[in-house]
């Protein structure tokens, strides 16, 4: 486990908690405001403009089709265990749904936010950010 989340977790008495206790849903919510920090972090660091601009340009990444997008082409560097964790957030029983999204496309992003959560929770910053990487070059969207 990364320092930081050990880190974290010493500075509030958090207790380990085993990842397969926690819902799909749980995962993605977490996942989601993870990855939405990479994405803000990337684009702050190209340079400083206005919060406008980054808004605009972070939410072009962080919809459901391009998180869609990103899963489909990553889905064959996925490890077993985060294939697993994936197809949980996929097919989790969904209470609503992304106003400008497919059914399809909601399900694949609320299983690859799913995915960023457990590697998050785990402290698998490094691989989150290389599949996040590896995701924007196959997806033609690296800022």
């Amino acid at each position: 486990m990364e320092e930081s989340i050990k880190y974290l977790k010493e500075q509030f008495g958090l207790k380990d908690v085993d990842m397969r206790t926690y819902s799909p849903q749980v995962l993605a919510y977490i996942g989601d405001a993870v990855y939405e920090l990479i994405i803000r972090t990337v684009l702050v660091e190209q340079g400083n403009c206005q919060a406008s601009i980054l808004h605009k340009k972070a939410s072009g990444y962080v919809k459901a089709s391009a998180q869609a997008s990103m899963i489909l082409a990553l889905r064959e560097e996925l490890t077993e265990e985060e294939h697993h964790v994936y197809k949980r957030g996929r097919n989790a029983k969904a209470f609503s749904m992304a106003k400008h999204a497919t059914m399809s496309e909601y399900r694949h992003a609320t299983g690859f936010e799913a995915l960023m959560g457990h590697l998050y929770l785990t402290g698998q910053m490094i691989r989150m950010i290389d599949l996040v990487r590896m995701g924007m070059e196959r997806t033609g969207g690296l800022p």
